[in-house]
């Protein structure tokens, strides 16, 4: 096994008595750790560690840090406001918000390049690499405490090579030392603390630490004393300890297919899927595991889809129940924002009540397509709303007028009244006497002369004394405050209060209202404006996917205008290669950084899944074609040829020691797991065999995974469930805008069919498809009226012109009558 020690000593730089000094110590084979089902992101402080495994501790014994240290992590600051800074960074030149926020440290940084590594080697430094991202709170904790200290300034500045990276920007680099990490402690997260040695080999690392000592516990100052004097005098042991650990992770995390191998059964693989997921649902607010809870929209749509192949067996009913039961309840709880719509990250609580009020860009594409998928399974309004809902937060707060979509918005901002200080969920929560000032209206016909803020702090959970348990709120930041939870049914206030469901409705739609304008006056939360290729590409699918569900054109319009966007701003088709980000300026341009980031594989994946997703939504074929020339590129860039699926980055590149294929869909899913899914729908409408075959080679590549622990990758289960019972291809002959053509779409676009590809053919032979697909000049319309056809396994319906036969036809998944 792989351990970092600390090692009890006395050294001339230590005071006297028992001290704690930093080794790395290698023995034995490695065995990599299967990773938590935890999202390993900012935690806020909360009475139970998120994980059943330690969180990051190298230290023990004496120097073991707590859970509770390592975990409590929440969203951040931007930093001073002040225009007059004492010291400034080569930072101040680059465009991450998160470098950016550590410009006028007293601390040399530099940004990850080629002019640290250089520096390094030239003064035979150790690295000191911070990482992080900009609405981490524990990252600007330790900014605050630690790289805004004059005296650890100076001693990182003469000692090592400070480097600080934005995660979001290189997850490639952030993913090698995460890597080692968790390997080396059992658990990780941000800010994450890694020293290097010149060659780039890590030899220790641990996430955030206080700045000096207490309770025992070795503060960020002795750390870095200790390391020194490590490197001065144990330097060989330090170096063949980094060159050991880091070869045993390339074997340890090397995923291959073996010679003859197939994928396996997609049933066994789904059933125990199902299984595991069915283990660890809490039944009574949905979700998996009590506290902390994330939304995890890779389990809901694993869920949602396994129904549909199940729908008669009891396995196939539970699965459903446990995915709406899910989204029911995010979708009442408190991590869903009532006032200003949207979600934040998780909820402390198993209630979803009390949240890290932090949002992610990557959680509202999820969730939108998860809730949009609820609406079309269960036939209820409810969950379209809710849909909508979050795209509307989306178009109105994390929208650039480029077409692009901001990263985060933060949990933490300055109270509208109560100091200079930012506080978690400032923005957000409430005051009963607030309530009661700002809605003081008697309600006509309500019992007991009821007022408006009677009536929406009853719906809404809200105390005089505030709504949050001290246990939630160890800080004392929500002391008094309440965060909105529906607490009762529309139809149980309006009988509470003696008024019709109807009122009920415009009233609390009134309330919010006017308290969202309120909101709107208060101090807003730091916004990452970093526009990023992976998360728009998610962003892209949410809104062609509930636009084609709703048939509301202007949400189409929105994902024609995102998908312009990335074609101009984050795709250089001199080089063919994606970009990974791009930044808003201060005139509200975009801008690029020099040298560009390219792309990493999830910015290819995801942009090809949203431009399948929006061709499916408009049938314009510039879309598929620019989806079929990624597909291309990310297949020279990435592909694994001797073990087939894709390496998350370029494996050309020397500076990222570690050559790895993500196994675990997590807050975003894995970019293997989306690949194998877009190389199985890029086939059927490009004929590319190749693909295919690929596809199966991917998924093979995963099958240790899939078999034993197929809950880490419930996304790709999805894509092995498409390989298995094929994709079905409803082929629409007619013209594109026509009311009779609009009408069969929309019988297509009711139904959750997880395994098929929507396309037009318009009668034009010189068409992208046709060229592509031959058989489709065979198809044609029937009695000049627009016609679908279903085919499957190389069977095709007879062909259809009636909305609701259609609609009957994929239901039924099998057809009466049939023709080769």
């Amino acid at each position: 096994m792989l351990r970092l020690a600390w090692r009890r000593s006395a050294s001339k730089h230590s005071p006297a008595g028992p001290t704690c000094v930093l080794t790395a110590a290698y023995s034995g084979a490695y065995r990599p750790q299967q990773k938590s089902q935890v999202d390993f992101r900012c935690f806020r402080q909360i009475p139970h560690p998120p994980s059943d495994r330690s969180p990051l501790l190298h230290p023990r014994a004496a120097c073991y840090l707590s859970p509770s240290v390592f975990m409590s992590m929440a969203s951040g600051s931007e930093g001073p406001s002040s225009t007059s800074h004492r010291h400034t960074n080569r930072l101040a030149k680059e465009r991450s918000p998160y470098l950016l926020q550590h410009a006028h440290n007293p601390v040399d940084w530099y940004p990850w390049g080629k002019d640290a590594f250089d520096k390094a080697k030239t003064e035979d430094k150790p690295i000191f690499l911070s990482v992080g991202y900009s609405t981490c709170h524990w990252c600007h904790v330790m900014e605050r405490e630690s790289f805004e200290d004059e005296e650890i300034g100076k001693i990182l500045s003469e000692n090592f090579v400070c480097i600080k990276l934005d995660r979001e920007e290189r997850p490639d680099v952030d993913k090698v030392y995460m890597t080692f990490v968790q390997a080396t402690s059992g658990g990780g997260g941000w800010p994450m603390s890694v020293w290097l040695t010149p060659e780039l080999r890590p030899f220790i690392g641990g996430t955030y630490f206080p700045p000096r000592d207490r309770g025992g516990r070795p503060g960020f100052k002795t750390v870095l004393t200790r390391i020194i004097d490590q490197w001065q005098n144990n330097r060989p042991a330090l170096e063949s300890s980094g060159e050991r650990i880091i070869e045993a992770l390339k074997k340890g995390t090397t995923i291959t297919a073996n010679t003859g191998q197939s994928p396996p059964l997609a049933p066994d693989v789904a059933n125990r899927c199902f299984q595991q997921l069915a283990h660890s649902f809490e039944e009574e607010y949905g979700g998996f595991r009590d506290a902390p809870k994330f939304p995890s929209p890779v389990n809901l749509m694993f869920l949602i889809s396994y129904w549909t192949v199940n729908r008669s067996t009891s396995e196939g009913v539970e699965a459903l129940q446990m995915a709406l039961h899910t989204l029911r309840m995010m979708a009442l709880g408190g991590i869903h924002d009532h006032i200003a719509q949207g979600f934040h990250r998780y909820s402390t609580d198993s209630s979803w009540h009390v949240p890290h009020f932090e949002k992610m860009l990557y959680d509202q594409a999820q969730l939108a397509v998860a809730y949009i998928t609820a609406s079309q399974v269960s036939g209820e309004q409810f969950f379209a709303e809710v849909a909508k809902d979050v795209l509307l937060y989306v178009s109105r707060d994390l929208s650039d007028k480029s077409g692009g979509f901001y990263s985060a918005e933060d949990a933490d901002s300055v109270p509208a009244l109560g100091g200079p200080e930012k506080r978690e969920g400032a923005f957000c929560v409430w005051t009963a006497s607030e309530i009661r000032e700002l809605l003081p209206d008697v309600v006509e016909g309500a019992a007991g002369n009821a007022t408006l803020a009677d009536i929406f702090m009853h719906h809404y959970g809200v105390k005089e004394q505030g709504n949050v348990a001290p246990e939630q709120d160890p800080h004392g930041e929500l002391q008094g405050q309440n965060v909105l939870i529906v607490r009762y049914s529309v139809e149980l206030t309006a009988a509470r209060f003696g008024i019709t469901v109807e009122k009920v409705n415009e009233l609390l739609a009134s309330a919010r209202a006017k308290m969202a304008e309120v909101r709107k006056s208060r101090p807003r939360p730091h916004l990452d404006t970093k526009m990023l290729a992976s998360w728009n590409g998610l962003m892209l699918s949410a809104y062609a996917r509930v636009g084609a569900v709703l048939g509301d054109k202007d949400l189409v319009e929105r994902a024609v205008k995102a998908g312009g966007f990335l074609k101009e701003h984050l795709w250089d088709a001199k080089r063919q290669t994606i970009l990974r980000s791009c930044y808003r300026g201060d005139q509200m341009e975009v801008q690029q950084i020099s040298p560009s980031i390219s792309g990493f594989l999830d910015d290819y994946a995801f942009i090809i899944c949203g431009l399948l997703d929006l061709y499916e939504a408009t049938l314009q074929t510039e879309w598929l074609q620019w989806a079929e020339e990624l597909q291309l590129r990310q297949d020279v860039l990435f592909w694994d040829d001797q073990g087939g699926g894709y390496f998350c980055s370029d494996p050309t590149d020397s500076t990222v020691l570690l050559q790895l294929k993500e196994d675990q869909d997590g807050a975003e899913p894995s970019a293997n797991s989306v690949s194998a899914f877009n190389l199985l729908r890029l086939s059927h409408y490009t004929g590319r065999q190749e693909w295919l075959q690929k596809s199966q080679q991917l998924l093979t590549a995963f099958s240790d995974r899939l078999t034993t622990v197929p809950i880490a990758l419930p996304e790709m289960v999805r894509a092995l469930m498409a390989q298995h019972y094929t994709l079905k291809q409803i082929v629409i002959c007619g013209q594109r805008d026509a009311p009779d053509t609009t009408s069969l779409l929309a019988a297509v676009n009711s139904l959750f069919l997880p395994y098929k590809v929507l396309m037009l053919a318009d009668g034009n032979t010189e068409s992208f498809l046709c060229q592509r697909l031959p058989v489709l000049s065979s198809m044609s319309q029937l009695r000049g009226v627009a016609t679908a056809y279903v085919c499957q396994d190389f069977t095709c319906s007879l062909p259809v012109t009636d909305p609701q036969e259609l609609r009957r036809l994929l239901l039924d998944g099998t057809t009466d009558t049939e023709i080769e």
